[in-house]
């Protein structure tokens, strides 16, 4: 499915600009590509630039209060100064490089809850910046990514929803300023001692992070905390892990050690 905008970038009589996207879908590391259709108005117009960039919605976090705010990342610069006669049409094509951070917006065939993204237009005319409106973007995840999701699903997990958190994760090497938090009620086997999982990756070319939380339960003499657990996965030899026996042995050592699995 192809997403088209047209809309009036600089008020009345000034350029127009259409962004189509061949393929909205697309992976972490992967690209998207299009064109962007600029077209003049009834006077000529001096572009000084026309910049693509992903945006998601992500939770801000701080001593005076939490809020849910825009954040744009990958912004690339599609082209530098050119002149736009009056209804003169000027074609980009261009090549969008999706970074390896990119939060999935899409899991096990269908759309993630509380995700969202979207590739943002942006064009300059005399000091005067236009941001247009978001053309959706689906993220799929990556081969690795998927054998792991596929796992927890084996192993009973089922898919709450989805965040993003402005931040750094201690321990992580970690490009973007922000982190996705994919989330999971617990499967029947824990759902006693676990109120929720959530899993993070954070990825490059070569590997992909992975880290675990344990949200436990807490009970009459026992205090809920949270349990983390960190591993890469290569995308290379992903594909020869049992991941269903590996989550399922990290989560039981994790509950076991604190006394809350027997």
């Amino acid at each position: 499915m192809v997403f088209k905008r047209l809309r009036q970038a600089m008020g009345v009589g000034g350029p127009s600009v259409e962004t189509v996207l061949a393929d909205p879908s697309c992976r972490p590391g992967g690209q998207l590509a299009g064109r962007v259709r600029v077209t003049g108005g009834d006077h000529p117009v001096d572009v000084s630039y026309l910049a693509l960039g992903l945006v998601t919605r992500v939770e801000v976090e701080s001593s005076e209060a939490e809020y849910d705010t825009d954040q744009e990342f990958g912004r690339q610069q599609v082209t530098g100064p050119f002149r736009l006669a009056p209804g003169q049409r000027h074609d980009v094509p261009f090549r969008f490089a999706v970074p390896w951070e990119t939060p999935l917006t899409e899991m096990y065939g269908r759309h993630l809850p509380g995700m969202t993204m979207g590739l943002r237009t942006e064009l300059e005319v005399a000091r005067a910046v236009d941001q247009g409106d978001l053309d959706p973007v689906a993220v799929h995840p990556l081969p690795a990514q998927e054998l792991l999701l596929d796992a927890l699903l084996r192993l009973g997990f089922r898919l709450a929803g989805a965040d993003v958190e402005r931040g750094h994760l201690y321990g992580v090497r970690q490009g973007l300023p922000f982190y996705q938090e994919i989330e999971f009620h617990p499967a029947p086997r824990y759902a006693r001692t676990l109120n929720q999982l959530e899993v993070t990756f954070v990825t490059d070319p070569q590997q992909v992070q992975v880290v675990l939380e344990i949200d436990k339960r807490g009970g009459l003499f026992t205090e809920g905390r949270d349990t983390f657990g960190r591993f890469t996965v290569d995308h290379a030899t992903a594909h020869t892990q049992d991941w269903t026996t590996h989550l399922d042995t990290w989560i039981r050592q994790s509950l076991s050690r604190r006394g809350l699995l027997s």
